[in-house]
């Protein structure tokens, strides 16, 4: 039994650890961004890229770019499966904001650009896309972790008090009733029915052909383009054109991004990536996410 309490007492700490650490980083990679200064018209690059987690970051960028006079157009690299409802929703609706302020927002989808990913996109003026991408994924996802079996073998036992019914709904501890459920299968249609609102008004469909593809499916950039769901296909470098093009810088223009260390970059998606799979399995969570 003691090793068992010691087992678990490990893991707490290392979870605990992790978030620490994670915050810390959170905290340098805020220190250490460097205010980038444009003399001339430019088009500014910001890459999505991994699970999306916290938004903080990409919508700091945003609200740099939207401030700036010499930054008429933006492109988004997007390579990520989606993430937390919440996250994505936040980065769209800045850049609608950026959209509403004067600015041209362009999607460069590379590798993977799909759920949360693509709600992004939908947002954007127009969306490129490699006819090889995968993309789409439209609808959302709740993952609920069930141990109870496993906590019976290890002698754990765990109680509850709640000030109502519904309030340990989706713990780790029991399994889900028909009408806990029911009650979350509400709140994944709900968060679902945004989803296809907001890819309706970006892409300008109506609503029923949206759900006709709407139920999780991926598409290659190719299908995507041959739907409606992207505008062109090509490349990063044809994204960027596009951004010049429309905004009277013309084609190879002046491109701005910030870059922090390829070292950096690795260590921050990792714990990040690894921070999110953790939060999968400890605490019930809606996602945009591609699985």
């Amino acid at each position: 039994m003691a090793n068992r309490r010691d087992l678990i007492i490990g893991i707490s700490i290392a979870a605990a650890f992790l978030v620490v650490v994670l915050f810390f980083m959170a905290i340098v990679s805020a220190l250490t961004m460097k205010e980038i200064h444009v003399s001339k018209k430019s088009v500014a690059v910001i890459e999505i890229t991994g699970a999306i987690i916290s938004p903080s970051e990409v919508v700091e960028r945003l609200e740099k770019y939207i401030r700036n006079d010499n930054i008429p157009a933006i492109v988004l690299r997007l390579n990520t499966p989606g993430g937390g409802v919440a996250s994505t929703q936040e980065i769209y609706d800045t850049v609608l904001k950026a959209r509403q302020k004067g600015k041209k927002v362009i999607g460069s989808m590379g590798t993977v650009a799909a759920s949360g990913g693509y709600y992004i996109a939908a947002a954007c003026d127009s969306i490129v896309a490699n006819p090889g991408t995968i993309t789409g994924s439209i609808g959302v996802i709740a993952d609920f972790a069930e141990i109870s079996s496993l906590l019976k073998k290890l002698g754990v036992d765990v109680t509850v008090i709640k000030s109502g019914k519904y309030k340990d709904t989706g713990s780790f501890s029991r399994p889900m009733n028909e009408e806990e459920k029911e009650l979350i299968s509400g709140v994944i249609m709900d968060t679902y029915d945004q989803f296809v609102q907001a890819v309706s008004k970006g892409r300008r469909m109506d609503v029923e052909t949206v759900k006709k593809y709407a139920d999780g499916r991926v598409f290659t950039g190719r299908q995507a383009k041959n739907l409606g769901f992207i505008d062109k296909l090509g490349t990063y470098q044809d994204a960027i054109d596009l951004a010049g093009r429309i905004t009277g810088i013309g084609i190879n223009p002046p491109v701005v991004k910030e870059e922090k260390g390829q070292l950096w970059e690795m260590m921050t998606k990792g714990m990040s990536n690894m921070l999110f799979k953790g939060l999968e399995f400890q605490m019930p969570h809606f996602s945009y996410l591609m699985f």
